[in-house]
């Protein structure tokens, strides 16, 4: 499909498969043109191409008696939803990601002294819970359209509730069960239906919105960790975790009546239905491979990254301040990346440049820091590119197939095989940190050599495997 024209063709499929039709069935997967291979295409004229898309859009649904269908990219409905997802998903993010906080408070806590090693696994559960229930959740989500808004609700109760009978917690196994596991089933059951919704209210910016929630957590992220800390030392967890779950009340609640499907719920149903052909695909294999590999080195920079600091000279409070750079420059990227790929620029070329990018930062600006100048560089450059690559994932279901539904239904097996990279990192750290004592002349101050370049490696990793299957096609085109 090499042609402007079969490329403004594909898109117009994807639109009006979204469009209810007198059949009562919107377009199928099979009734439009379908991608193995993404194309990077001439973008000269993306804001003209943009609008045609909403044009031809809004002038099907006239034709096949959809009126009452708001309008998709635009308007206040589509950007209240979009609005209210940023802010619940920044909130309820917020937690899992400063758990290093709580994790540094509860094991100097005399209570939890004799089960400090479970300490961790409370962080774990609640983080891990989001991307390995992100397929379970997204199929309640299909199963049951119509109650999209009650599971949105019944997860927000649960994480709530997590916070909440945290606070009377006696051990750490009582932490685990709420503050770990409680919340993280909720956090997992809100998002997949605010996913679904984005997902009907954003066509021609799909990449743009998606881009946007995953930055929300880097918004929390360079704020709440001194929050956080300034309310555990100053009145202690109990205090902390009341306050937490009545001030996430307070801002979320109000945000509820605000998610609203834009498709009446026959044709929720109707889209809920997937195209599972794309597990013969293989562009779908290879983009999982590269994710996962991806995922495997992805999350060490944020846990090692103030230690590895402190061991260089670097005060304890300027390290903590290197992650709250990170999640501000992970705001950035995140959004600039969602933007781009809904320019008709390959995603395989947009994930290798995060990926390359951030292998690069590994290898050098982290590996060869002695000093805060560089850390800061490395912050700066990771949370921009290899947060990054994480919003390619909407990119990449779009370019495996046009049907809005299998997107949907690709994009949380991608959240979890990542997941399963952060199910991964805690047993593969205690193997990769060295015993011995960190040497400031040494490279990754010698005590962090293997998980830096464990960073970098799968990163490079990544980029190859969507490199090497691409030049592959190349090959058999041009032969």
């Amino acid at each position: 499909m090499g042609s402007l024209t079969e490329a403004a063709v594909s898109r117009t499929d994807l639109e009006l498969s979204q469009i209810p039709r007198r059949s009562g069935r919107p377009l199928g997967p099979g009734d439009g043109r379908r991608h193995d291979v993404p194309h990077s295409h001439d973008h000269g004229h993306d804001h003209s191409q943009n609008q045609d898309r909403v044009d031809d859009y809004e002038a099907a649904a006239a034709a096949h008696g959809a009126h009452e269908l708001k309008p998709v990219d635009r308007g206040r409905d589509a950007w209240q939803v979009l609005i209210a997802g940023f802010v619940l998903d920044g909130l309820f993010w917020g937690f899992p990601m400063c758990f290093g906080v709580f994790q540094d408070y509860y094991s100097r806590l005399p209570e939890f002294t004799h089960a400090g090693a479970d300490i961790p696994t409370i962080g774990v559960l609640s983080q891990s819970l989001w991307y390995l229930g992100a397929p379970f959740s997204a199929a309640l989500t299909r199963r049951l359209p119509k109650y999209q808004r009650h599971q949105i609700c019944l997860g927000w109760l649960l994480a709530v509730l997590g916070l909440l009978s945290a606070s009377f917690a006696r051990s750490v196994g009582g932490l685990i069960g709420t503050q770990g596991f409680l919340y993280g089933l909720g956090f997992s059951l809100l998002s997949m239906p605010i996913m679904s919704m984005l997902n009907e209210w954003w066509v021609a910016k799909k990449g743009m919105a998606f881009g946007l929630i995953a930055a929300s957590s880097g918004v929390t992220g360079s704020v709440l960790p001194f929050l956080l800390d300034w309310l555990l030392r100053r009145h202690g967890h109990r205090t902390a975790l009341r306050a937490c779950a009545a001030a996430m009340t307070l801002l979320s609640l109000p945000l509820l009546p605000l998610f609203r499907n834009r498709l009446p719920p026959s044709e929720q149903a109707v889209l809920a239905r997937p195209d599972w052909r794309f597990l013969r695909a293989p562009l779908f294999w290879i983009y999982s491979s590269a994710v996962l590999v991806q995922g495997m080195g992805f999350y060490y920079p944020l846990v090692f990254l103030p230690s590895y600091a402190s061991s260089v000279g670097v005060p304890s409070l300027q390290g903590a301040l290197l992650v709250s750079l990170m999640s501000i420059f992970q705001v950035l990227g995140q959004f600039a990346f969602g933007w781009l790929s809904d320019k008709n620029i390959s995603p395989s070329l947009l994930a290798c440049v995060c990926a390359l990018t951030a292998a690069a930062a590994s290898f050098t600006f982290w590996g060869l820091a002695k000093s805060l100048a560089f850390l800061v560089v490395f912050s700066l450059l990771y949370g921009f590119f290899a947060f990054g690559f994480g919003t390619m994932r909407v990119a990449m279901g779009r370019a495996v197939s046009d049907d809005p539904s299998t997107v949907f239904a690709i994009y949380p097996i991608l959240v979890f095989l990542q997941g399963v990279g952060n199910i991964l990192t805690g047993p593969l750290s205690s193997v990769l940190i060295a015993s011995k004592q960190p040497v400031r002349e040494q490279y990754a101050a010698g005590r962090y050599d293997a998980v830096v370049i464990m960073t970098g490696a799968t990163s490079c990793g990544a980029a190859l495997i969507m490199m090497l299957w691409h030049g592959q096609r190349l090959k058999q085109i041009c032969t």
